[in-house]
């Protein structure tokens, strides 16, 4: 069974930085796309950054020149490096990742969620 674990949330002040980290683990061809989504209190779940398996990033508008969202493909591990917290990214952000379980198919997986707190 595949599984995506994440760590690395927590408390910070606006200013601040924060390396959240994604690995996925269990029986699996590969990995396409890897990414994060966060979903802020009381709003949708929305996209920050993916990166697919080619290396090519995709960022909101928001977080564009303070995120940053790499992968290791060795340790099939997604990182997403935040700078210049606000308190705006305030939220519970989850992983996800494309994975191909079966040969010719790929299914979406979510991590559990890691909350990140900016605040003073």
């Amino acid at each position: 069974q595949v599984q995506l674990v994440e760590s690395g949330g927590g408390l910070v002040q606006p200013g601040g930085s924060l390396r959240l980290s994604c690995a996925a683990s269990g029986r699996f061809f590969g990995i396409n796309a890897m990414g994060w989504y966060r979903q802020p209190p009381g709003k949708q779940r929305e996209l920050v950054a993916t990166i697919v398996n080619g290396g090519t990033r995709n960022y909101a508008d928001s977080v564009k020149g303070r995120f940053t969202v790499s992968r290791d493909n060795a340790k099939n591990t997604v990182y997403l490096q935040m700078n210049s917290l606000k308190p705006e990214d305030t939220a519970v952000y989850y992983c996800n990742a494309a994975i191909s379980v079966l040969a010719g198919s790929l299914f979406n997986y979510w991590g559990q969620g890691t909350q990140v707190t900016v605040s003073s």
